[in-house]
């Protein structure tokens, strides 16, 4: 905990405007909301929580467990039969040459799901205890940069788009694992939503509990209110995004050679805004979008049947799902590899854009919209697991093959580009042209004679 009497103590920024708010302590079960552009502060963190935490990692990890050591499914076509385990599809992409898909593959349905459940459980089991993990800080930050590219759900959703792609063609079998991964699905969800900074590093809370009346109306969650305390920046006060801290920039003498503080409770580099955020948005933005074009252009798979096949692109695709009277499937294809890359490039622009001529347009909505763009990125991960478990699971020779075409890896990297430049983008920059103008227009009134020496200047 940090020394009380600090100018940042009982105070939170929030990380996507900027304001400050102080901290109350919650009721079971209740969040505080950002009264500003209704981003999640906090939410209620006791000891209830970090054991119901630790059981829900606990039960991800068996599952995780389970769902990898039995069969996936298995495909039956003309007394042949294709069984799969869960990496075998990474597995088939490494035997066919394609390394790059294969890796992405295995690290954001295996690994990166398995090092969040084996951190989480590291964080939890001392905090349990009432103790602290060795490095915590450090274990922390990993987490959370694991935690957007472990694509479970998503690879989830192509298994089923797999499955009722494959009903046409051959007969498909669920396997136990793929029954365990399902269940694997929702565990994981609520475990990494409840993994909350204020578990290892609890708020310095200006209200006891019980002098919090709060309307628990509202079966989801609780708006906290509170009133307008300005902008961390505008207090001389950085943000740590670990552990919550508020930090008085001058508090802190401790300055790197790139000019980064760190925060005293976690040792976190503090920066006012994110380093090069606009520079760094726009180079993966537009290494995206070149690699996008490519990726729509050429085949991204070719489906063999009894010697008999041609190479498909992505919009390909869709149409011959929907002309197969899929249109249910071949919409989902549709807006996952088409719509949502395309909307996320150009939401993404439209952002950068407001923000280079220092617009004031509508600050919260852009700045949903771009929780929305930051939360729909990794969607678009659908066709290439598609790919991986499709070329996995229909190895069958003359019978049937399926490959994966070079647009597939075009099309992995433009996502996996997209999903950085989300991530580099800072939306407290939206927020930074309202200041800057409200800060010319204040110049500007002070300088301005004040009516009375109007009027008396005209008499004169």
């Amino acid at each position: 905990m940090s020394g009380g009497g600090r100018l940042g103590d009982h105070l939170i920024a929030c990380h996507e405007c900027d304001a400050l708010h102080h901290l109350q302590a919650l009721p079971e079960q209740c969040e505080a909301y950002c009264a500003n552009c209704d981003a999640l502060l906090y939410r209620h963190v006791g000891e209830q929580s970090i054991h119901r935490s630790l059981a829900l990692h606990l039960t991800a990890l068996l599952l995780f467990i389970i769902a990898n050591s039995f069969p996936f499914m298995s495909l039956k076509l003309a007394g042949r039969v294709q069984t799969d385990m869960l990496l075998s599809a990474p597995m088939a992409l490494f035997q066919l040459g394609m390394n790059d898909l294969g890796l992405l593959v295995l690290l954001t349905t295996i690994v990166f799901p398995l090092l969040t459940m084996l951190a989480g459980l590291y964080l939890l089991v001392p905090a349990a205890l009432n103790r602290k993990a060795y490095a915590m800080a450090t274990v922390f930050r990993v987490l959370q940069g694991l935690m957007p590219w472990s694509l479970l759900g998503v690879f989830m959703l192509a298994v089923l788009i797999a499955i009722v792609k494959l009903l046409d063609l051959a007969e498909i079998e669920v396997g136990f694992s793929l029954m365990a991964f399902a269940l694997l699905l929702p565990v994981s969800v609520m475990a990494q939503k409840d993994m909350d900074s204020a578990m290892f590093w609890p708020h310095d809370m200006r209200l006891p509990s019980a002098e919090v009346s709060i309307d628990k109306s509202n079966d989801i969650s609780d708006d906290i209110p509170d009133e307008k305390l300005g902008r961390a920046l505008q207090a001389g006060l950085l943000h740590c995004h670990t552990c919550s801290l508020s930090v008085a920039q001058a508090m802190d003498q401790s300055m790197d050679q790139g000019g980064a503080s760190h925060c005293p409770r976690c040792a976190d580099h503090l920066h006012a805004r994110k380093p090069d955020s606009i520079s760094r948005t726009w180079a993966l933005l537009i290494a995206a979008i070149v690699l996008l074009l490519p990726a729509n252009i050429l085949p991204i798979m070719t489906v063999t049947r009894f010697t008999l096949g041609e190479p498909s692109t992505i919009l390909s695709g869709v149409v011959h799902l929907i002309a197969a009277g899929m249109w249910p499937l071949g919409l989902i294809v549709f807006f996952a590899s088409i719509m949502v890359p395309v909307s996320k490039l150009m939401t993404l622009v439209f952002l950068l854009y407001s923000v280079h001529v220092q617009s004031r347009w509508n600050p919260v909505d852009r700045t949903r919209l771009y929780r929305m763009t930051e939360m729909i990125g990794s969607w678009s991960m659908v066709d290439i697991f598609i790919i991986g478990i499709l070329t996995s699971l229909v190895s069958l020779d003359a019978l049937a093959t399926i490959e994966p075409g070079i647009a597939a890896s075009y099309f992995a990297a433009s996502v996996v580009l997209t999903m950085f430049a989300a991530q580099s983008f800072d939306p407290r920059l939206i927020w930074d042209a309202l200041d800057e103008q409200a800060s010319e227009e204040s110049k500007h009134m002070h300088h301005m004679p004040e009516a009375g020496d109007m009027m008396l200047g005209k008499l004169k």
